[in-house]
């Protein structure tokens, strides 16, 4: 059974190997997503989220526990692999990378519709700082609560609300 720590994160039992393999089932998702909405590439996302498992079992035996979950630990790999791939990449976004994700398949004007707003969306973001980004991302991508945001970026939990308030409503004065 999983146990809830200060931060919001599940603590599991067992090896810490035994850890990180529990956590992959649910952590593995919401990584890929937050790597996602930050590259834009769904396999480049995929291949994130498995680069992150991978350190993490390279780097198991240096791990710490100091107050914060391993799935904090998990996301801030996700967080510095993003970052470090979006410095090697160019900052151009594959928008038929974003067509899987467009629902009723079969509806072309409702295809057309989510790509305008996607379009939209996308450029909107673009006009946020990369710190509003990272924590529109966490927050809405990834699923992760403030707190939990906060523990990733290392930043406190209110100035992680404060960036979410004012990232959206710098969105929806651009949206409008």
């Amino acid at each position: 059974m999983d146990r809830k720590t200060p931060t919001g994160f599940s603590k599991p039992h067992g090896s810490r190997e035994e850890q990180i393999s529990a956590l992959f089932d649910s952590c593995y998702p919401r990584i890929a997503r937050y790597a996602y909405s930050r590259t834009g590439d769904r396999s480049e996302a995929e291949d994130i989220a498995s680069e992150v498992f991978v350190r993490a079992l390279q780097s198991i035996h240096t791990y710490q526990e100091r107050g914060l979950p391993m799935e904090a630990w998990l996301f801030r790999i996700a967080h510095n692999l993003v970052v470090d791939r979006l410095r090697r990449i160019s900052r151009f976004e594959r928008a038929d990378e974003h067509e899987e994700f467009l629902q009723d398949a079969n509806d072309t004007a409702h295809i057309a519709e989510d790509r305008i707003l996607l379009s939209s969306v996308k450029d909107a973001m673009s006009l946020l700082t990369q710190e509003q980004r990272e924590v529109l991302s966490l927050r809405f991508f990834a699923g992760l609560s403030s707190k939990e945001t906060s523990v990733v970026l290392n930043k406190s939990d209110g100035a992680v609300r404060e960036m979410q308030r004012a990232a959206l409503q710098k969105l929806r004065s651009l949206l409008k």
